[in-house]
C-alpha cells in the first residue's frame, strides 16, 4: 500500500508540473495508457490480494478516479490558457493606423467618360441619361428601324418576355429629350447598352457616347467641324480626320467618321492595317422621320447626330489592346491608371 500511495503523489506531482497538452498527454499515458503504470497495477492486483488485503483493488481504482479526475482539470486549465495565448496573439488593436492602403481611382472607361462630357460641356451640348430597359418604339420604331431590320433579330438584341428590350444603342435618350424639350436641343447620351456579341473588341455590356444637334440651319459642315475639334481635344494631338458615306436608318446623309491613327501618325502600322487610318464613330443628318416621331417639324429644323464607342476611344487613348480588361477587376490592370488624368 506504501508503494501504491507512492506512485500516485509522483504521478499527482507529474499532473501539477505540466506546462502544455502535449506533456500532459504523456503524463496521462505513462500512467493511465495500456502500459502505464497504474494499469500495470490493476492487472497485478488479483496476484497481490493476499499479501495487500482485500481492498487492494478497491485502492487502485480510487488511485486511477483520483489522478483521472486531476488530469481532466489539468487539461481544462491548459485548455483555457492556450485560448488565452492565442486571442491575445491575434488580438487587433483597431485605434492602430492602417498598413498597406493604397489610394482608390477612377476607372479608366469612366476617366473617358468624364473627359468626353467635360468636353461636350464646354462647347454648349448638355448630358442626359435614360432608361436602360427600352421598348421598341423609342429603340427602333422613331428611329426609322424597319419591321425586319437585322437589328431587331433575337441574335443582336437581348429581348423581354413582355416585349422590351435591354437597349442597344443611346439614341432612344436623343429621341426621349426631344419629346421633352423640343428644338432647338444640343445634347449628348453616354452609358451603357447591350448586345449579343463578345470577343477581343467587344462586349454583351459596353459604353456608347451619342450625340444630336437640332436647331435652324444646322448643316454638315457643322457636324464635321464639331466632331473633329472633339478627336483632336480628346486626344489631346493633332488629327487627321475623314468621312466616308456610309448608311444609319436614321441619318440621311450617312458618313462613318476615320481619323488618323494615333499609333504610327498615319504613317501605317498593325494597329490600323498599315493604312494610316481608325474607324471611330458614325454620324450624319438626322432623317426627317426621326423629327417627325420625336414631335419636330423637318421644314423648319436640322440636325446632326453621330455616335461612338466610348470603350474603344478608352483602349485608344490608353494604348489597351483587349476590351475584356476593363470588364474583369484586375487590381494589377486598373491601378496603372491612376496616374492618368482625365
Amino acid at each position: 500500500m506504501a508503494d501504491l500511495s507512492a506512485l500516485t503523489q509522483e504521478a499527482l506531482a507529474e499532473v501539477a508540473a505540466c506546462g502544455d497538452l502535449a506533456a500532459l498527454e504523456d503524463v496521462r499515458v505513462k500512467w493511465l495508457g495500456k502500459k502505464g503504470q497504474i494499469t500495470a497495477l490493476l492487472k497485478e492486483a488479483g496476484k497481490r490480494v493476499a499479501a495487500e488485503g482485500p481492498d487492494y483493488a478497491k485502492r487502485i481504482q480510487e488511485a486511477r478516479s483520483d489522478l483521472e479526475a486531476r488530469i481532466m482539470g489539468r487539461r481544462a486549465d491548459l485548455s483555457l490558457a492556450a485560448l488565452e495565448h492565442e486571442l491575445a496573439a491575434g488580438r487587433i488593436d483597431v485605434t492602430l493606423p492602417g498598413r498597406g492602403a493604397e489610394p482608390g481611382g477612377l476607372h479608366p472607361v469612366t476617366k473617358a467618360r468624364l473627359r468626353i462630357e467635360s468636353l461636350f460641356r464646354h462647347a454648349g451640348f448638355d448630358v442626359a441619361s435614360g432608361p436602360e430597359i427600352e421598348d421598341d418604339f423609342h429603340n427602333f420604331g422613331a428611329l426609322n428601324f424597319t419591321p425586319n431590320h437585322p437589328a431587331r433579330a433575337m441574335h443582336d438584341t437581348f429581348y423581354f418576355p413582355d416585349g422590351r428590350l435591354l437597349r442597344t444603342h443611346t439614341s432612344p435618350v436623343q429621341i426621349r429629350a426631344l419629346q421633352q424639350h423640343g428644338a432647338p436641343l444640343y445634347v449628348i447620351a453616354p452609358g451603357r447598352v447591350y448586345r449579343c456579341d463578345s470577343d477581343m473588341t467587344h462586349s454583351p455590356m459596353f459604353h456608347q457616347l451619342e450625340g444630336r444637334s437640332v436647331d435652324e440651319n444646322v448643316s454638315f459642315a457643322n457636324m464635321e467641324a464639331v466632331l473633329h475639334r472633339f478627336l483632336q481635344a480628346f486626344f489631346e494631338r493633332d488629327l487627321r480626320m475623314r468621312l466616308r458615306p456610309s448608311f444609319f436608318p436614321f441619318t440621311e446623309p450617312s458618313a462613318e467618321v476615320d481619323m488618323s491613327c494615333v499609333f504610327c501618325e498615319g504613317r501605317g502600322c498593325r494597329v490600323c492595317k498599315h493604312t494610316g487610318w481608325l474607324e471611330i464613330s458614325g454620324c450624319g443628318m438626322v432623317h426627317p422621320n426621326v423629327l417627325r416621331a420625336s414631335g419636330v417639324d423637318p421644314e423648319r429644323y436640322t440636325g446632326y447626330a453621330f455616335g461612338a464607342g466610348i470603350d474603344r476611344l478608352a483602349m485608344l487613348r490608353y494604348g489597351v489592346n483587349d476590351l475584356r480588361l476593363f470588364f474583369e477587376n484586375d487590381l494589377r490592370f486598373l491601378k496603372q491608371f491612376r496616374a492618368f488624368g482625365a
